[in-house]
C-alpha cells in the first residue's frame, strides 16, 4: 500500500539521507512535506492529514513528544528518530510504537515501515499515540500502561498490574493481579529491558518479577509474590537479588 508521509527533523542532512533511504528502501512512501521547523510540521500535519510521521525527538524548544502533544486525536502512524535517549526509546517502546536509532539502519527503517503499514491497516495508531501523551504526563509508575500487541488487537496493561513474566522459548506469559495470563509473542528479554527501571528484576533467566508484589523470600531461593506465585531465583543471581531489595 501507499502512504503518504511528513518528516520533521531539525537537521536539514539528517532529512535528505532519511528521504534518500526511503527512496531506494521504501518506494511505497510518499514523502508529501518535510521541515525542520516542529511549528510548521504541526500547522502542516494539520492541514494535509498524514498516514504516517516521522518525527526527531530532540529538537530544540519543541521536542518530538510536544509536538504529539498538540494533536487531540493524533490518528496517525508515528516512527521516531533518536540519537541516544534512552528514557525517550523506554516510553516509546511502553506503547509499541516504532522508533529509528541514529544514524537509521536500513533494515531497521524496512522493519519499522512494515510495522507501520500494518497499523494503518488495523486503524491502531490513535489509541497507542493516546497513551503515549497519558504515559509522558505521569511521574510514578502506578498509572502508566504498556501496550501488549496480541491476536484480538491492542491490550493495554497497567505495569502495576503486572506480578511476573514467564518466558516460553520465544514467547513470555504474562501474569497479573486479577485477570487470566497472556501470551506476547516478544521474548522474555524484551520486556526486562522495557521493565527493569520499573521496579522489575530478572531472578531467573526465565522470570522477570515485579518486586513491588513480593510477599516473602525463600531461603532455598524461591520468592513468593501475591496470589501465592512461587517463583525460583538462579543461584548466581541471589547474592545480586537480596542485595537489591534490601536497597
Amino acid at each position: 500500500m501507499n502512504i503518504t508521509a511528513i518528516i520533521i527533523d531539525d537537521e536539514r542532512k539528517a532529512i535528505a539521507i532519511l528521504k534518500n533511504k526511503l527512496k531506494r528502501y521504501c518506494p511505497n512512501i510518499n514523502v508529501i512535506y518535510e521541515t525542520q521547523d516542529p511549528v510548521d510540521g504541526i500547522k502542516n500535519i494539520k492541514e494535509l492529514k498524514p498516514q504516517l510521521l516521522f518525527l526527531d525527538i530532540a529538537m530544540p524548544e519543541i521536542n518530538g513528544f510536544e509536538v504529539l502533544k498538540k494533536f487531540e486525536n493524533p490518528d496517525f502512524e508515528i516512527i521516531f528518530a533518536t540519537a541516544f535517549d534512552d528514557y525517550a526509546i523506554k516510553a516509546i517502546n511502553h506503547c509499541a510504537i516504532g522508533y529509528l536509532v541514529k544514524p537509521i539502519d536500513n533494515q531497521d527503517l524496512i522493519s519499522a515501515v512494515n510495522n507501520a503499514a500494518k497499523n494503518i491497516e488495523n486503524k491502531s495508531s490513535l489509541l497507542k499515540n493516546k497513551q503515549l501523551i497519558e504515559n509522558l504526563g505521569i511521574s510514578k509508575n502506578s498509572n502508566k500502561k504498556i501496550v501488549i500487541p496480541s491476536v484480538q488487537g491492542l491490550e493495554f496493561i497497567k505495569i502495576e498490574d503486572i506480578l511476573h513474566c514467564e518466558g516460553d522459548g520465544g514467547y513470555t506469559k504474562i501474569h497479573l493481579k486479577d485477570a487470566k495470563p497472556m501470551l506476547s509473542s516478544n521474548s522474555i528479554g524484551h520486556f526486562n529491558k522495557l521493565l527493569e527501571n520499573n521496579g522489575f528484576y530478572l531472578v531467573h533467566k526465565s522470570h522477570l518479577i515485579n518486586t513491588n508484589h513480593i510477599e516473602k523470600y525463600l531461603n532455598e531461593g524461591y520468592v513468593v509474590l501475591q496470589n501465592n506465585i512461587k517463583v525460583p531465583v538462579s543461584r548466581n543471581r541471589r547474592v545480586d537479588f537480596l542485595k537489591n531489595l534490601k536497597n
